[in-house]
């Protein structure tokens, strides 16, 4: 019996080799390509896991000066820094975040002193500080107040580049935050300070352990106010434009699996830098399947981040960088 193919091309000769796969592989993951996003605590000698995401914990200030470590000898070029608040320092318009002796800024000023190697990003935003949990100053409505929080933004931002932060990413999806910060940055003489933009992020579903974690939840109602509609894709473009156009020097979409599509129009619509935040639900709930045995953890991280990557994301902050790079020698 004979055989016969349609086409003398076979995609196969050049899959049956591993050595083959693995010269013309086209995409490829590297410990360059991660940030370590870390939640600082107060106090000495803390680390603290996270139920709701396996293998995360929050460290004071020593617990993460040994993450750091970590991160530098697997080749991670930098971290992302966010406090996580008692109550008892809350306030109404989070002033706990642009204190000179603040938590982020003293964490700042070790790592930026033991490990100069590093990119230290400061996550810019209120919602950890705020004692309604939203992510800036409330006007009488309830709704929030965008002139007076991007006052305080840059207050906040000033404070993290005076620390020693090489970079400075806001979070909020506050209208004008990008130039906003970069005035009261060139004003105070620290053009050096680079700016990554939370450009387009979406009011998603996925964020949920990381409320937990940062204790960061909202008191009453909710982002949809100011974070996007996962509904829209059009209106990306109008945020990504607005952020370059004020200033942005890195550009960010969040989250990053259920917005592959986004990444990849963002990539080809601009010469910035885009990063992508593979955010805690999405971490989350490949733990939790591969924990019931649905499906590999190794496996099933590595295939999301590589496609993110190959989506067009020039880096990717993800809370398993660390593993990810151990996987990946």
């Amino acid at each position: 019996m004979k055989h016969f193919f349609a086409s003398s091309q076979q995609p196969r000769r050049l899959r049956r080799h591993p050595s083959m796969r693995a010269l013309l592989r086209e995409t490829l993951l590297q410990p360059s390509d991660f940030l370590l996003p870390i939640f600082l605590v107060e106090g000495e000698g803390i680390r603290s896991e996270i139920i709701s995401m396996p293998g995360v914990y929050r460290h004071s200030i020593d617990s993460a000066l040994r993450l750091c470590a970590e991160a530098a000898n697997r080749g991670i070029p930098g971290v992302l820094l966010f406090g996580v608040m008692d109550a008892s320092v809350k306030d109404e318009v989070g002033s706990a975040s642009w204190q000179s002796d603040g938590l982020v800024q003293r964490a700042s000023r070790a790592i930026k002193g033991q490990f100069p190697q590093l990119l230290v990003i400061a996550d810019a935003c209120f919602c950890e500080y705020t004692s309604h949990g939203h992510c800036g100053v409330l006007a009488h409505d309830g709704d929030r107040d965008d002139q007076a929080t991007l006052e305080n933004l840059q207050q906040q931002a000033l404070s993290y580049a005076e620390a020693g932060v090489d970079v400075i990413a806001p979070s909020g999806m506050v209208d004008g935050m990008v130039m906003a910060i970069r005035e009261a940055l060139d004003a105070a003489r620290h053009e050096r300070v680079a700016i990554l933009s939370y450009a387009i992020k979406y009011a998603s579903a996925f964020y949920g352990p990381f409320r937990d974690a940062a204790d960061s939840a909202p008191s009453f109602g909710d982002r949809r106010a100011y974070q996007m509609d996962p509904a829209n894709r059009r209106e990306a473009f109008r945020e990504l434009a607005l952020d370059l156009e004020e200033g942005a020097d890195m550009v960010m979409v969040k989250p990053a699996m259920p917005y592959l599509d986004l990444i990849r129009d963002v990539r080809e619509r601009c010469d910035a830098p885009v990063l992508a935040y593979q955010v805690s639900g999405e971490y989350s709930m490949l733990h939790a399947a591969a924990q019931a045995g649905y499906l590999d953890l190794q496996g099933a991280l590595l295939e999301s981040l590589l496609s993110i990557k190959r989506a067009g994301a020039d880096a990717i902050i993800s809370y398993a960088a660390l593993n990810v790079c151990d996987w990946l020698r």
